[in-house]
């Protein structure tokens, strides 16, 4: 199966200016996410999409020169993911390049596991899912089935059950996505979603979680850093 690693950054981050290119420790940002990437059999090609021309600078230092540089429309705070790998794949077939599935690596998650990438694919290929997301359970206390959404003053069980599950044990287990890592089918994303019908899942490792939006969760990252020394 041919696989695109696409790695999104633009330039235009707020709560942390210019984090992808901001040094987390030796290296700036982006460099974990591409030397994940370089460590990866199973990827065909990997590609930076940014519209940054620094970013564009230090991916290519780091050894991944961008083929392009995305459009602006296409870096605002509210383009979609979906958009982005859209145009990077719409990019590669005007060269009669072609992939059958996209993985998704946000350079905001630095930190993944050894092989983590390449078990990812693995199983999502096994797995003939549409997609797969990477996931992190959620702890009991806040799974669907104990939430609650207001409805005219009144709360309902979010999942619409008419009966709580009054036991933990009961309850079935629930994650939620951590963003490390999407992988969908080019077919699927042609047609205008990230996940299509089926999803597969894999699940993280929490000690390694962070995903950076803000200076409270750069702190974080670095804490990790420290404990893992990479």
């Amino acid at each position: 199966m041919r696989i695109l690693g696409l790695i999104p950054a633009r330039g235009g981050s707020k709560g942390v200016p210019k984090k992808n290119i901001k040094l987390l420790g030796k290296k700036p940002l982006i460099e974990y996410t591409i030397n994940d990437t370089k460590n990866s059999k199973l990827l065909t090609e990997i590609v930076v999409s940014t519209d940054d021309a620094e970013i564009a600078i230090e991916a290519e230092i780091a050894g991944c020169k961008p083929p392009f540089i995305r459009p602006a429309d296409l870096a605002q705070d509210t383009s979609s993911s979906l958009e982005v790998v859209q145009h990077a794949l719409a990019f590669y077939e005007k060269q009669n390049i072609f992939f059958d599935a996209v993985c998704l690596l946000q350079p905001t998650n630095p930190f993944r596991a050894i092989g983590f990438i390449d078990k990812a694919i693995e199983k999502f290929i096994n797995s003939k899912a549409d997609s797969l997301v990477s996931v992190l359970p959620v702890p009991h206390e806040y799974n669907p089935h104990w939430t609650f959404e207001e409805e005219n003053g009144l709360l309902k069980i979010a999942t619409g059950e008419e009966q709580i599950i009054t036991r933990r044990q009961e309850l079935p287990n629930a994650f939620h996505r951590d963003g490390c890592i999407y992988i969908t089918k080019a077919d699927v994303i042609k047609n205008g979603s990230l996940y299509g019908k089926s999803i597969a899942y894999i699940e993280s490792d929490p000690e390694l979680y962070v995903n950076i939006d803000t200076m409270q969760d750069w702190k974080k990252a670095e804490q990790i850093l420290n404990k893992i020394n990479l």
